[in-house]
């Protein structure tokens, strides 16, 4: 695979232009289809299903940025998602998905190695995972290598360092990544406020027309991966196109006209706003990049753990909630797309998110927690031919459905409950398109260049036919399923850097793992000079039930009656 780049990568605007690029790589797919027909024909487990003809499915794979399961699918009854909800209603949609590290750079490393964070060495944002790790394979890369041409459009990989200043391009991607050009605003004072001045605000709710260069760059970042459908399409290419959305991501910069979706008078607070009292002060996340916003700043919350006033969280609230809808209409303008160009019944279509996003729950906001709610994700799979039926000439799968009409929610028709992680994602696509899944990692992976540290999920797909709630009985795992979760911090109590520490301020790590009935989190001493974790240094300790104790407000890791359970419940953590 040769030696991993280290400087900055070709960009859109270096090496060979894109136009050139593409119709290069629908001769290099011409050449290459003939030497993977023989891998994407390869075992996998989907037997019982039609599928569409031709030598392997292509792949539309959909990631959003910090988006919680605050879709009409997984039973919220606020947000509108009218188009996810009709692609879940296509699709099999994990109820219990779980990120690895919920923060941006890690998590997305994570899944699209197949590896965890501990495996990645990636805590923070500052270390490229050929360099400083292993020269792990890429599930793109994979694909490219199996005769796909592999595209990235917006934030797949998270910029920077961590994926060596070029999306790990040429690696993992047949073509130069993709980046709007209006994203360099997302940060900068374009937020107009009650003052009539710009500033840089956590809401943002603007007028496009107004924006530098009249756009957004999620907006920028569907039309392109449209124009890449149509020219793959026309090339008669199998692809593999990953869009990354950078919404409901902060600032919550996104049309001002989603807002009217969500009369302030219609929002609560979260059921749980206080920090709960149990909580050991290492576990709480003290939001510092929410702080920085100048609309924040101006309230002058005491750190760490000042509330932020009530009238101010409705209002972050609303205006999660509407960059949640803004996202739901370009997912909709996409999936309108394939259809047009006749690719929904030879497309896998995955939607998920790189981790969820704290809305006040324990007094916290944004990610950089352990708690469900910062690690659990959307997750589901359309396969045509597998999820839902193929479709007929001039049938369409996916109708753009307008938000701003009264729509009913269609109901998803399978559901598995099982706890499953994000680093699955890499075998489960492996056996989805007919490749060969990955062999599973050794207990030491570093120099084993292809395998994979989760397992494939297609296990726990429920028949198109039965469309019951859990997995089939034939085929069941060793083991129940259960997913693990991690977070580091620089200290036992709450610092300015405690949400993202560089790897050498870390000092310790929270290994936390979650199954069908309980979370259980130990926070221990680590070394980041050498990455090892003594797990005889216990500086704290977390469990929660979850069927008395659904939202993880009551810690009962110090509880005497709960003691003896605490110790057999958590022993799974040191495995």
């Amino acid at each position: 695979r040769g030696s991993p780049r280290m400087g900055p990568g070709p960009g859109p605007s270096r090496g060979l232009p894109r136009a050139a690029a593409l119709r290069l790589a629908g001769l290099v797919y011409a050449a290459g289809a003939l030497l993977a027909s023989g891998a994407a024909a390869a075992a996998g487990r989907g037997g019982g299903f039609r599928r569409p003809s031709g030598d392997g499915m292509n792949v539309l794979f959909i990631v959003s940025d910090d988006l919680r399961p605050a879709l009409g699918c997984y039973g919220d009854l606020v947000v509108k998602s009218p188009n996810i909800d009709q692609l879940a209603s296509r699709s099999v949609v994990f109820q219990n998905a779980f990120a690895q590290q919920a923060v941006c750079a890690p998590s997305r490393v994570s899944f699209l190695t197949g590896r965890r964070p501990d495996t990645t060495r990636l805590y923070d944002f500052h270390s490229y995972w050929r360099v400083h790790a292993g020269n792990y394979s890429t599930l793109p890369q994979y694909f490219k290598e199996n005769g796909y041409v592999t595209m990235s459009v917006g934030k797949v990989f998270h910029p920077g360092v961590s994926s060596n200043h070029s999306d790990d391009y040429p690696h993992s991607w047949s073509l130069p990544p993709f980046h709007p050009s209006s994203e360099k605003y997302e940060n900068r004072k374009v937020c107009k406020g009650k003052d009539g001045q710009l500033h840089a605000n956590l809401l943002c709710p603007v007028d496009v027309a107004e924006m530098p260069e009249g756009t957004l760059p999620d907006i920028q970042s569907t039309e392109e991966a449209i124009r890449l459908l149509k020219m793959m399409k026309r090339n008669q290419s199998k692809f593999f196109l990953a869009i990354g959305y950078h919404k409901p991501h902060i600032p919550f910069r996104y049309p001002q006209e989603f807002l009217k979706l969500y009369p302030i008078e219609n929002i609560t607070l979260a059921p749980d706003p206080d920090v709960p009292k149990g909580l050991p002060s290492v576990a709480y996340n003290p939001w510092t990049d929410i702080r920085r916003r100048d609309d924040v700043q101006a309230l002058n919350i005491s750190f760490p753990y000042g509330p932020v006033p009530k009238d101010f969280q409705r209002q972050i609230r609303q205006n999660y909630f509407a960059s949640v809808s803004y996202l739901d209409m370009l997912v909709g303008k996409l999936l309108n797309a394939l259809d047009d160009m006749g690719l929904s019944n030879n497309t896998i279509v995955v939607f998920t998110a790189d981790h969820g996003w704290s809305l006040g729950e324990h007094g916290e906001w944004a990610k950089y927690s352990n708690f469900d709610i910062a690690t659990r994700v959307p997750l589901m799979f359309y396969v045509p031919g597998m999820t839902a039926p193929l479709s007929y000439p001039g049938d369409r799968l996916f109708p753009f459905i307008d938000l701003f009409a009264q729509v009913s929610k269609p109901l998803p028709q399978g559901k598995p409950k099982e706890m499953v992680e994000l680093v699955s994602l890499f075998p489960t696509l492996a056996e989805l398109a007919g490749l060969r899944v990955p062999p599973s990692c050794p207990k030491t992976s570093f120099h084993v260049s292809l395998c994979a540290e989760g397992q494939s999920l297609v296990q726990y797909f429920p028949s198109v036919k039965g469309g019951h709630e859990s997995s089939d009985d034939g085929g069941k795992p060793d083991r129940p399923p259960i997913a693990f979760s991690q977070y580091p911090r620089p200290s036992d109590s709450p610092q300015l850097n405690s949400d993202l520490p560089l790897l050498k301020d870390i000092r310790v790590m929270g290994y936390s793992v979650r199954t069908s009935s309980y979370r259980c989190t130990h926070w221990l001493g680590f070394n980041p000079s050498n990455f090892s974790v003594d797990w005889n240094d216990i500086h704290a300790g977390e469990l929660y039930l979850v069927e008395s104790d659904p939202n993880q407000d009551h810690n009962m890791y110090q509880s005497e009656t709960h003691s003896h359970l605490t110790k057999k419940l958590c022993r799974i953590l040191e495995h």
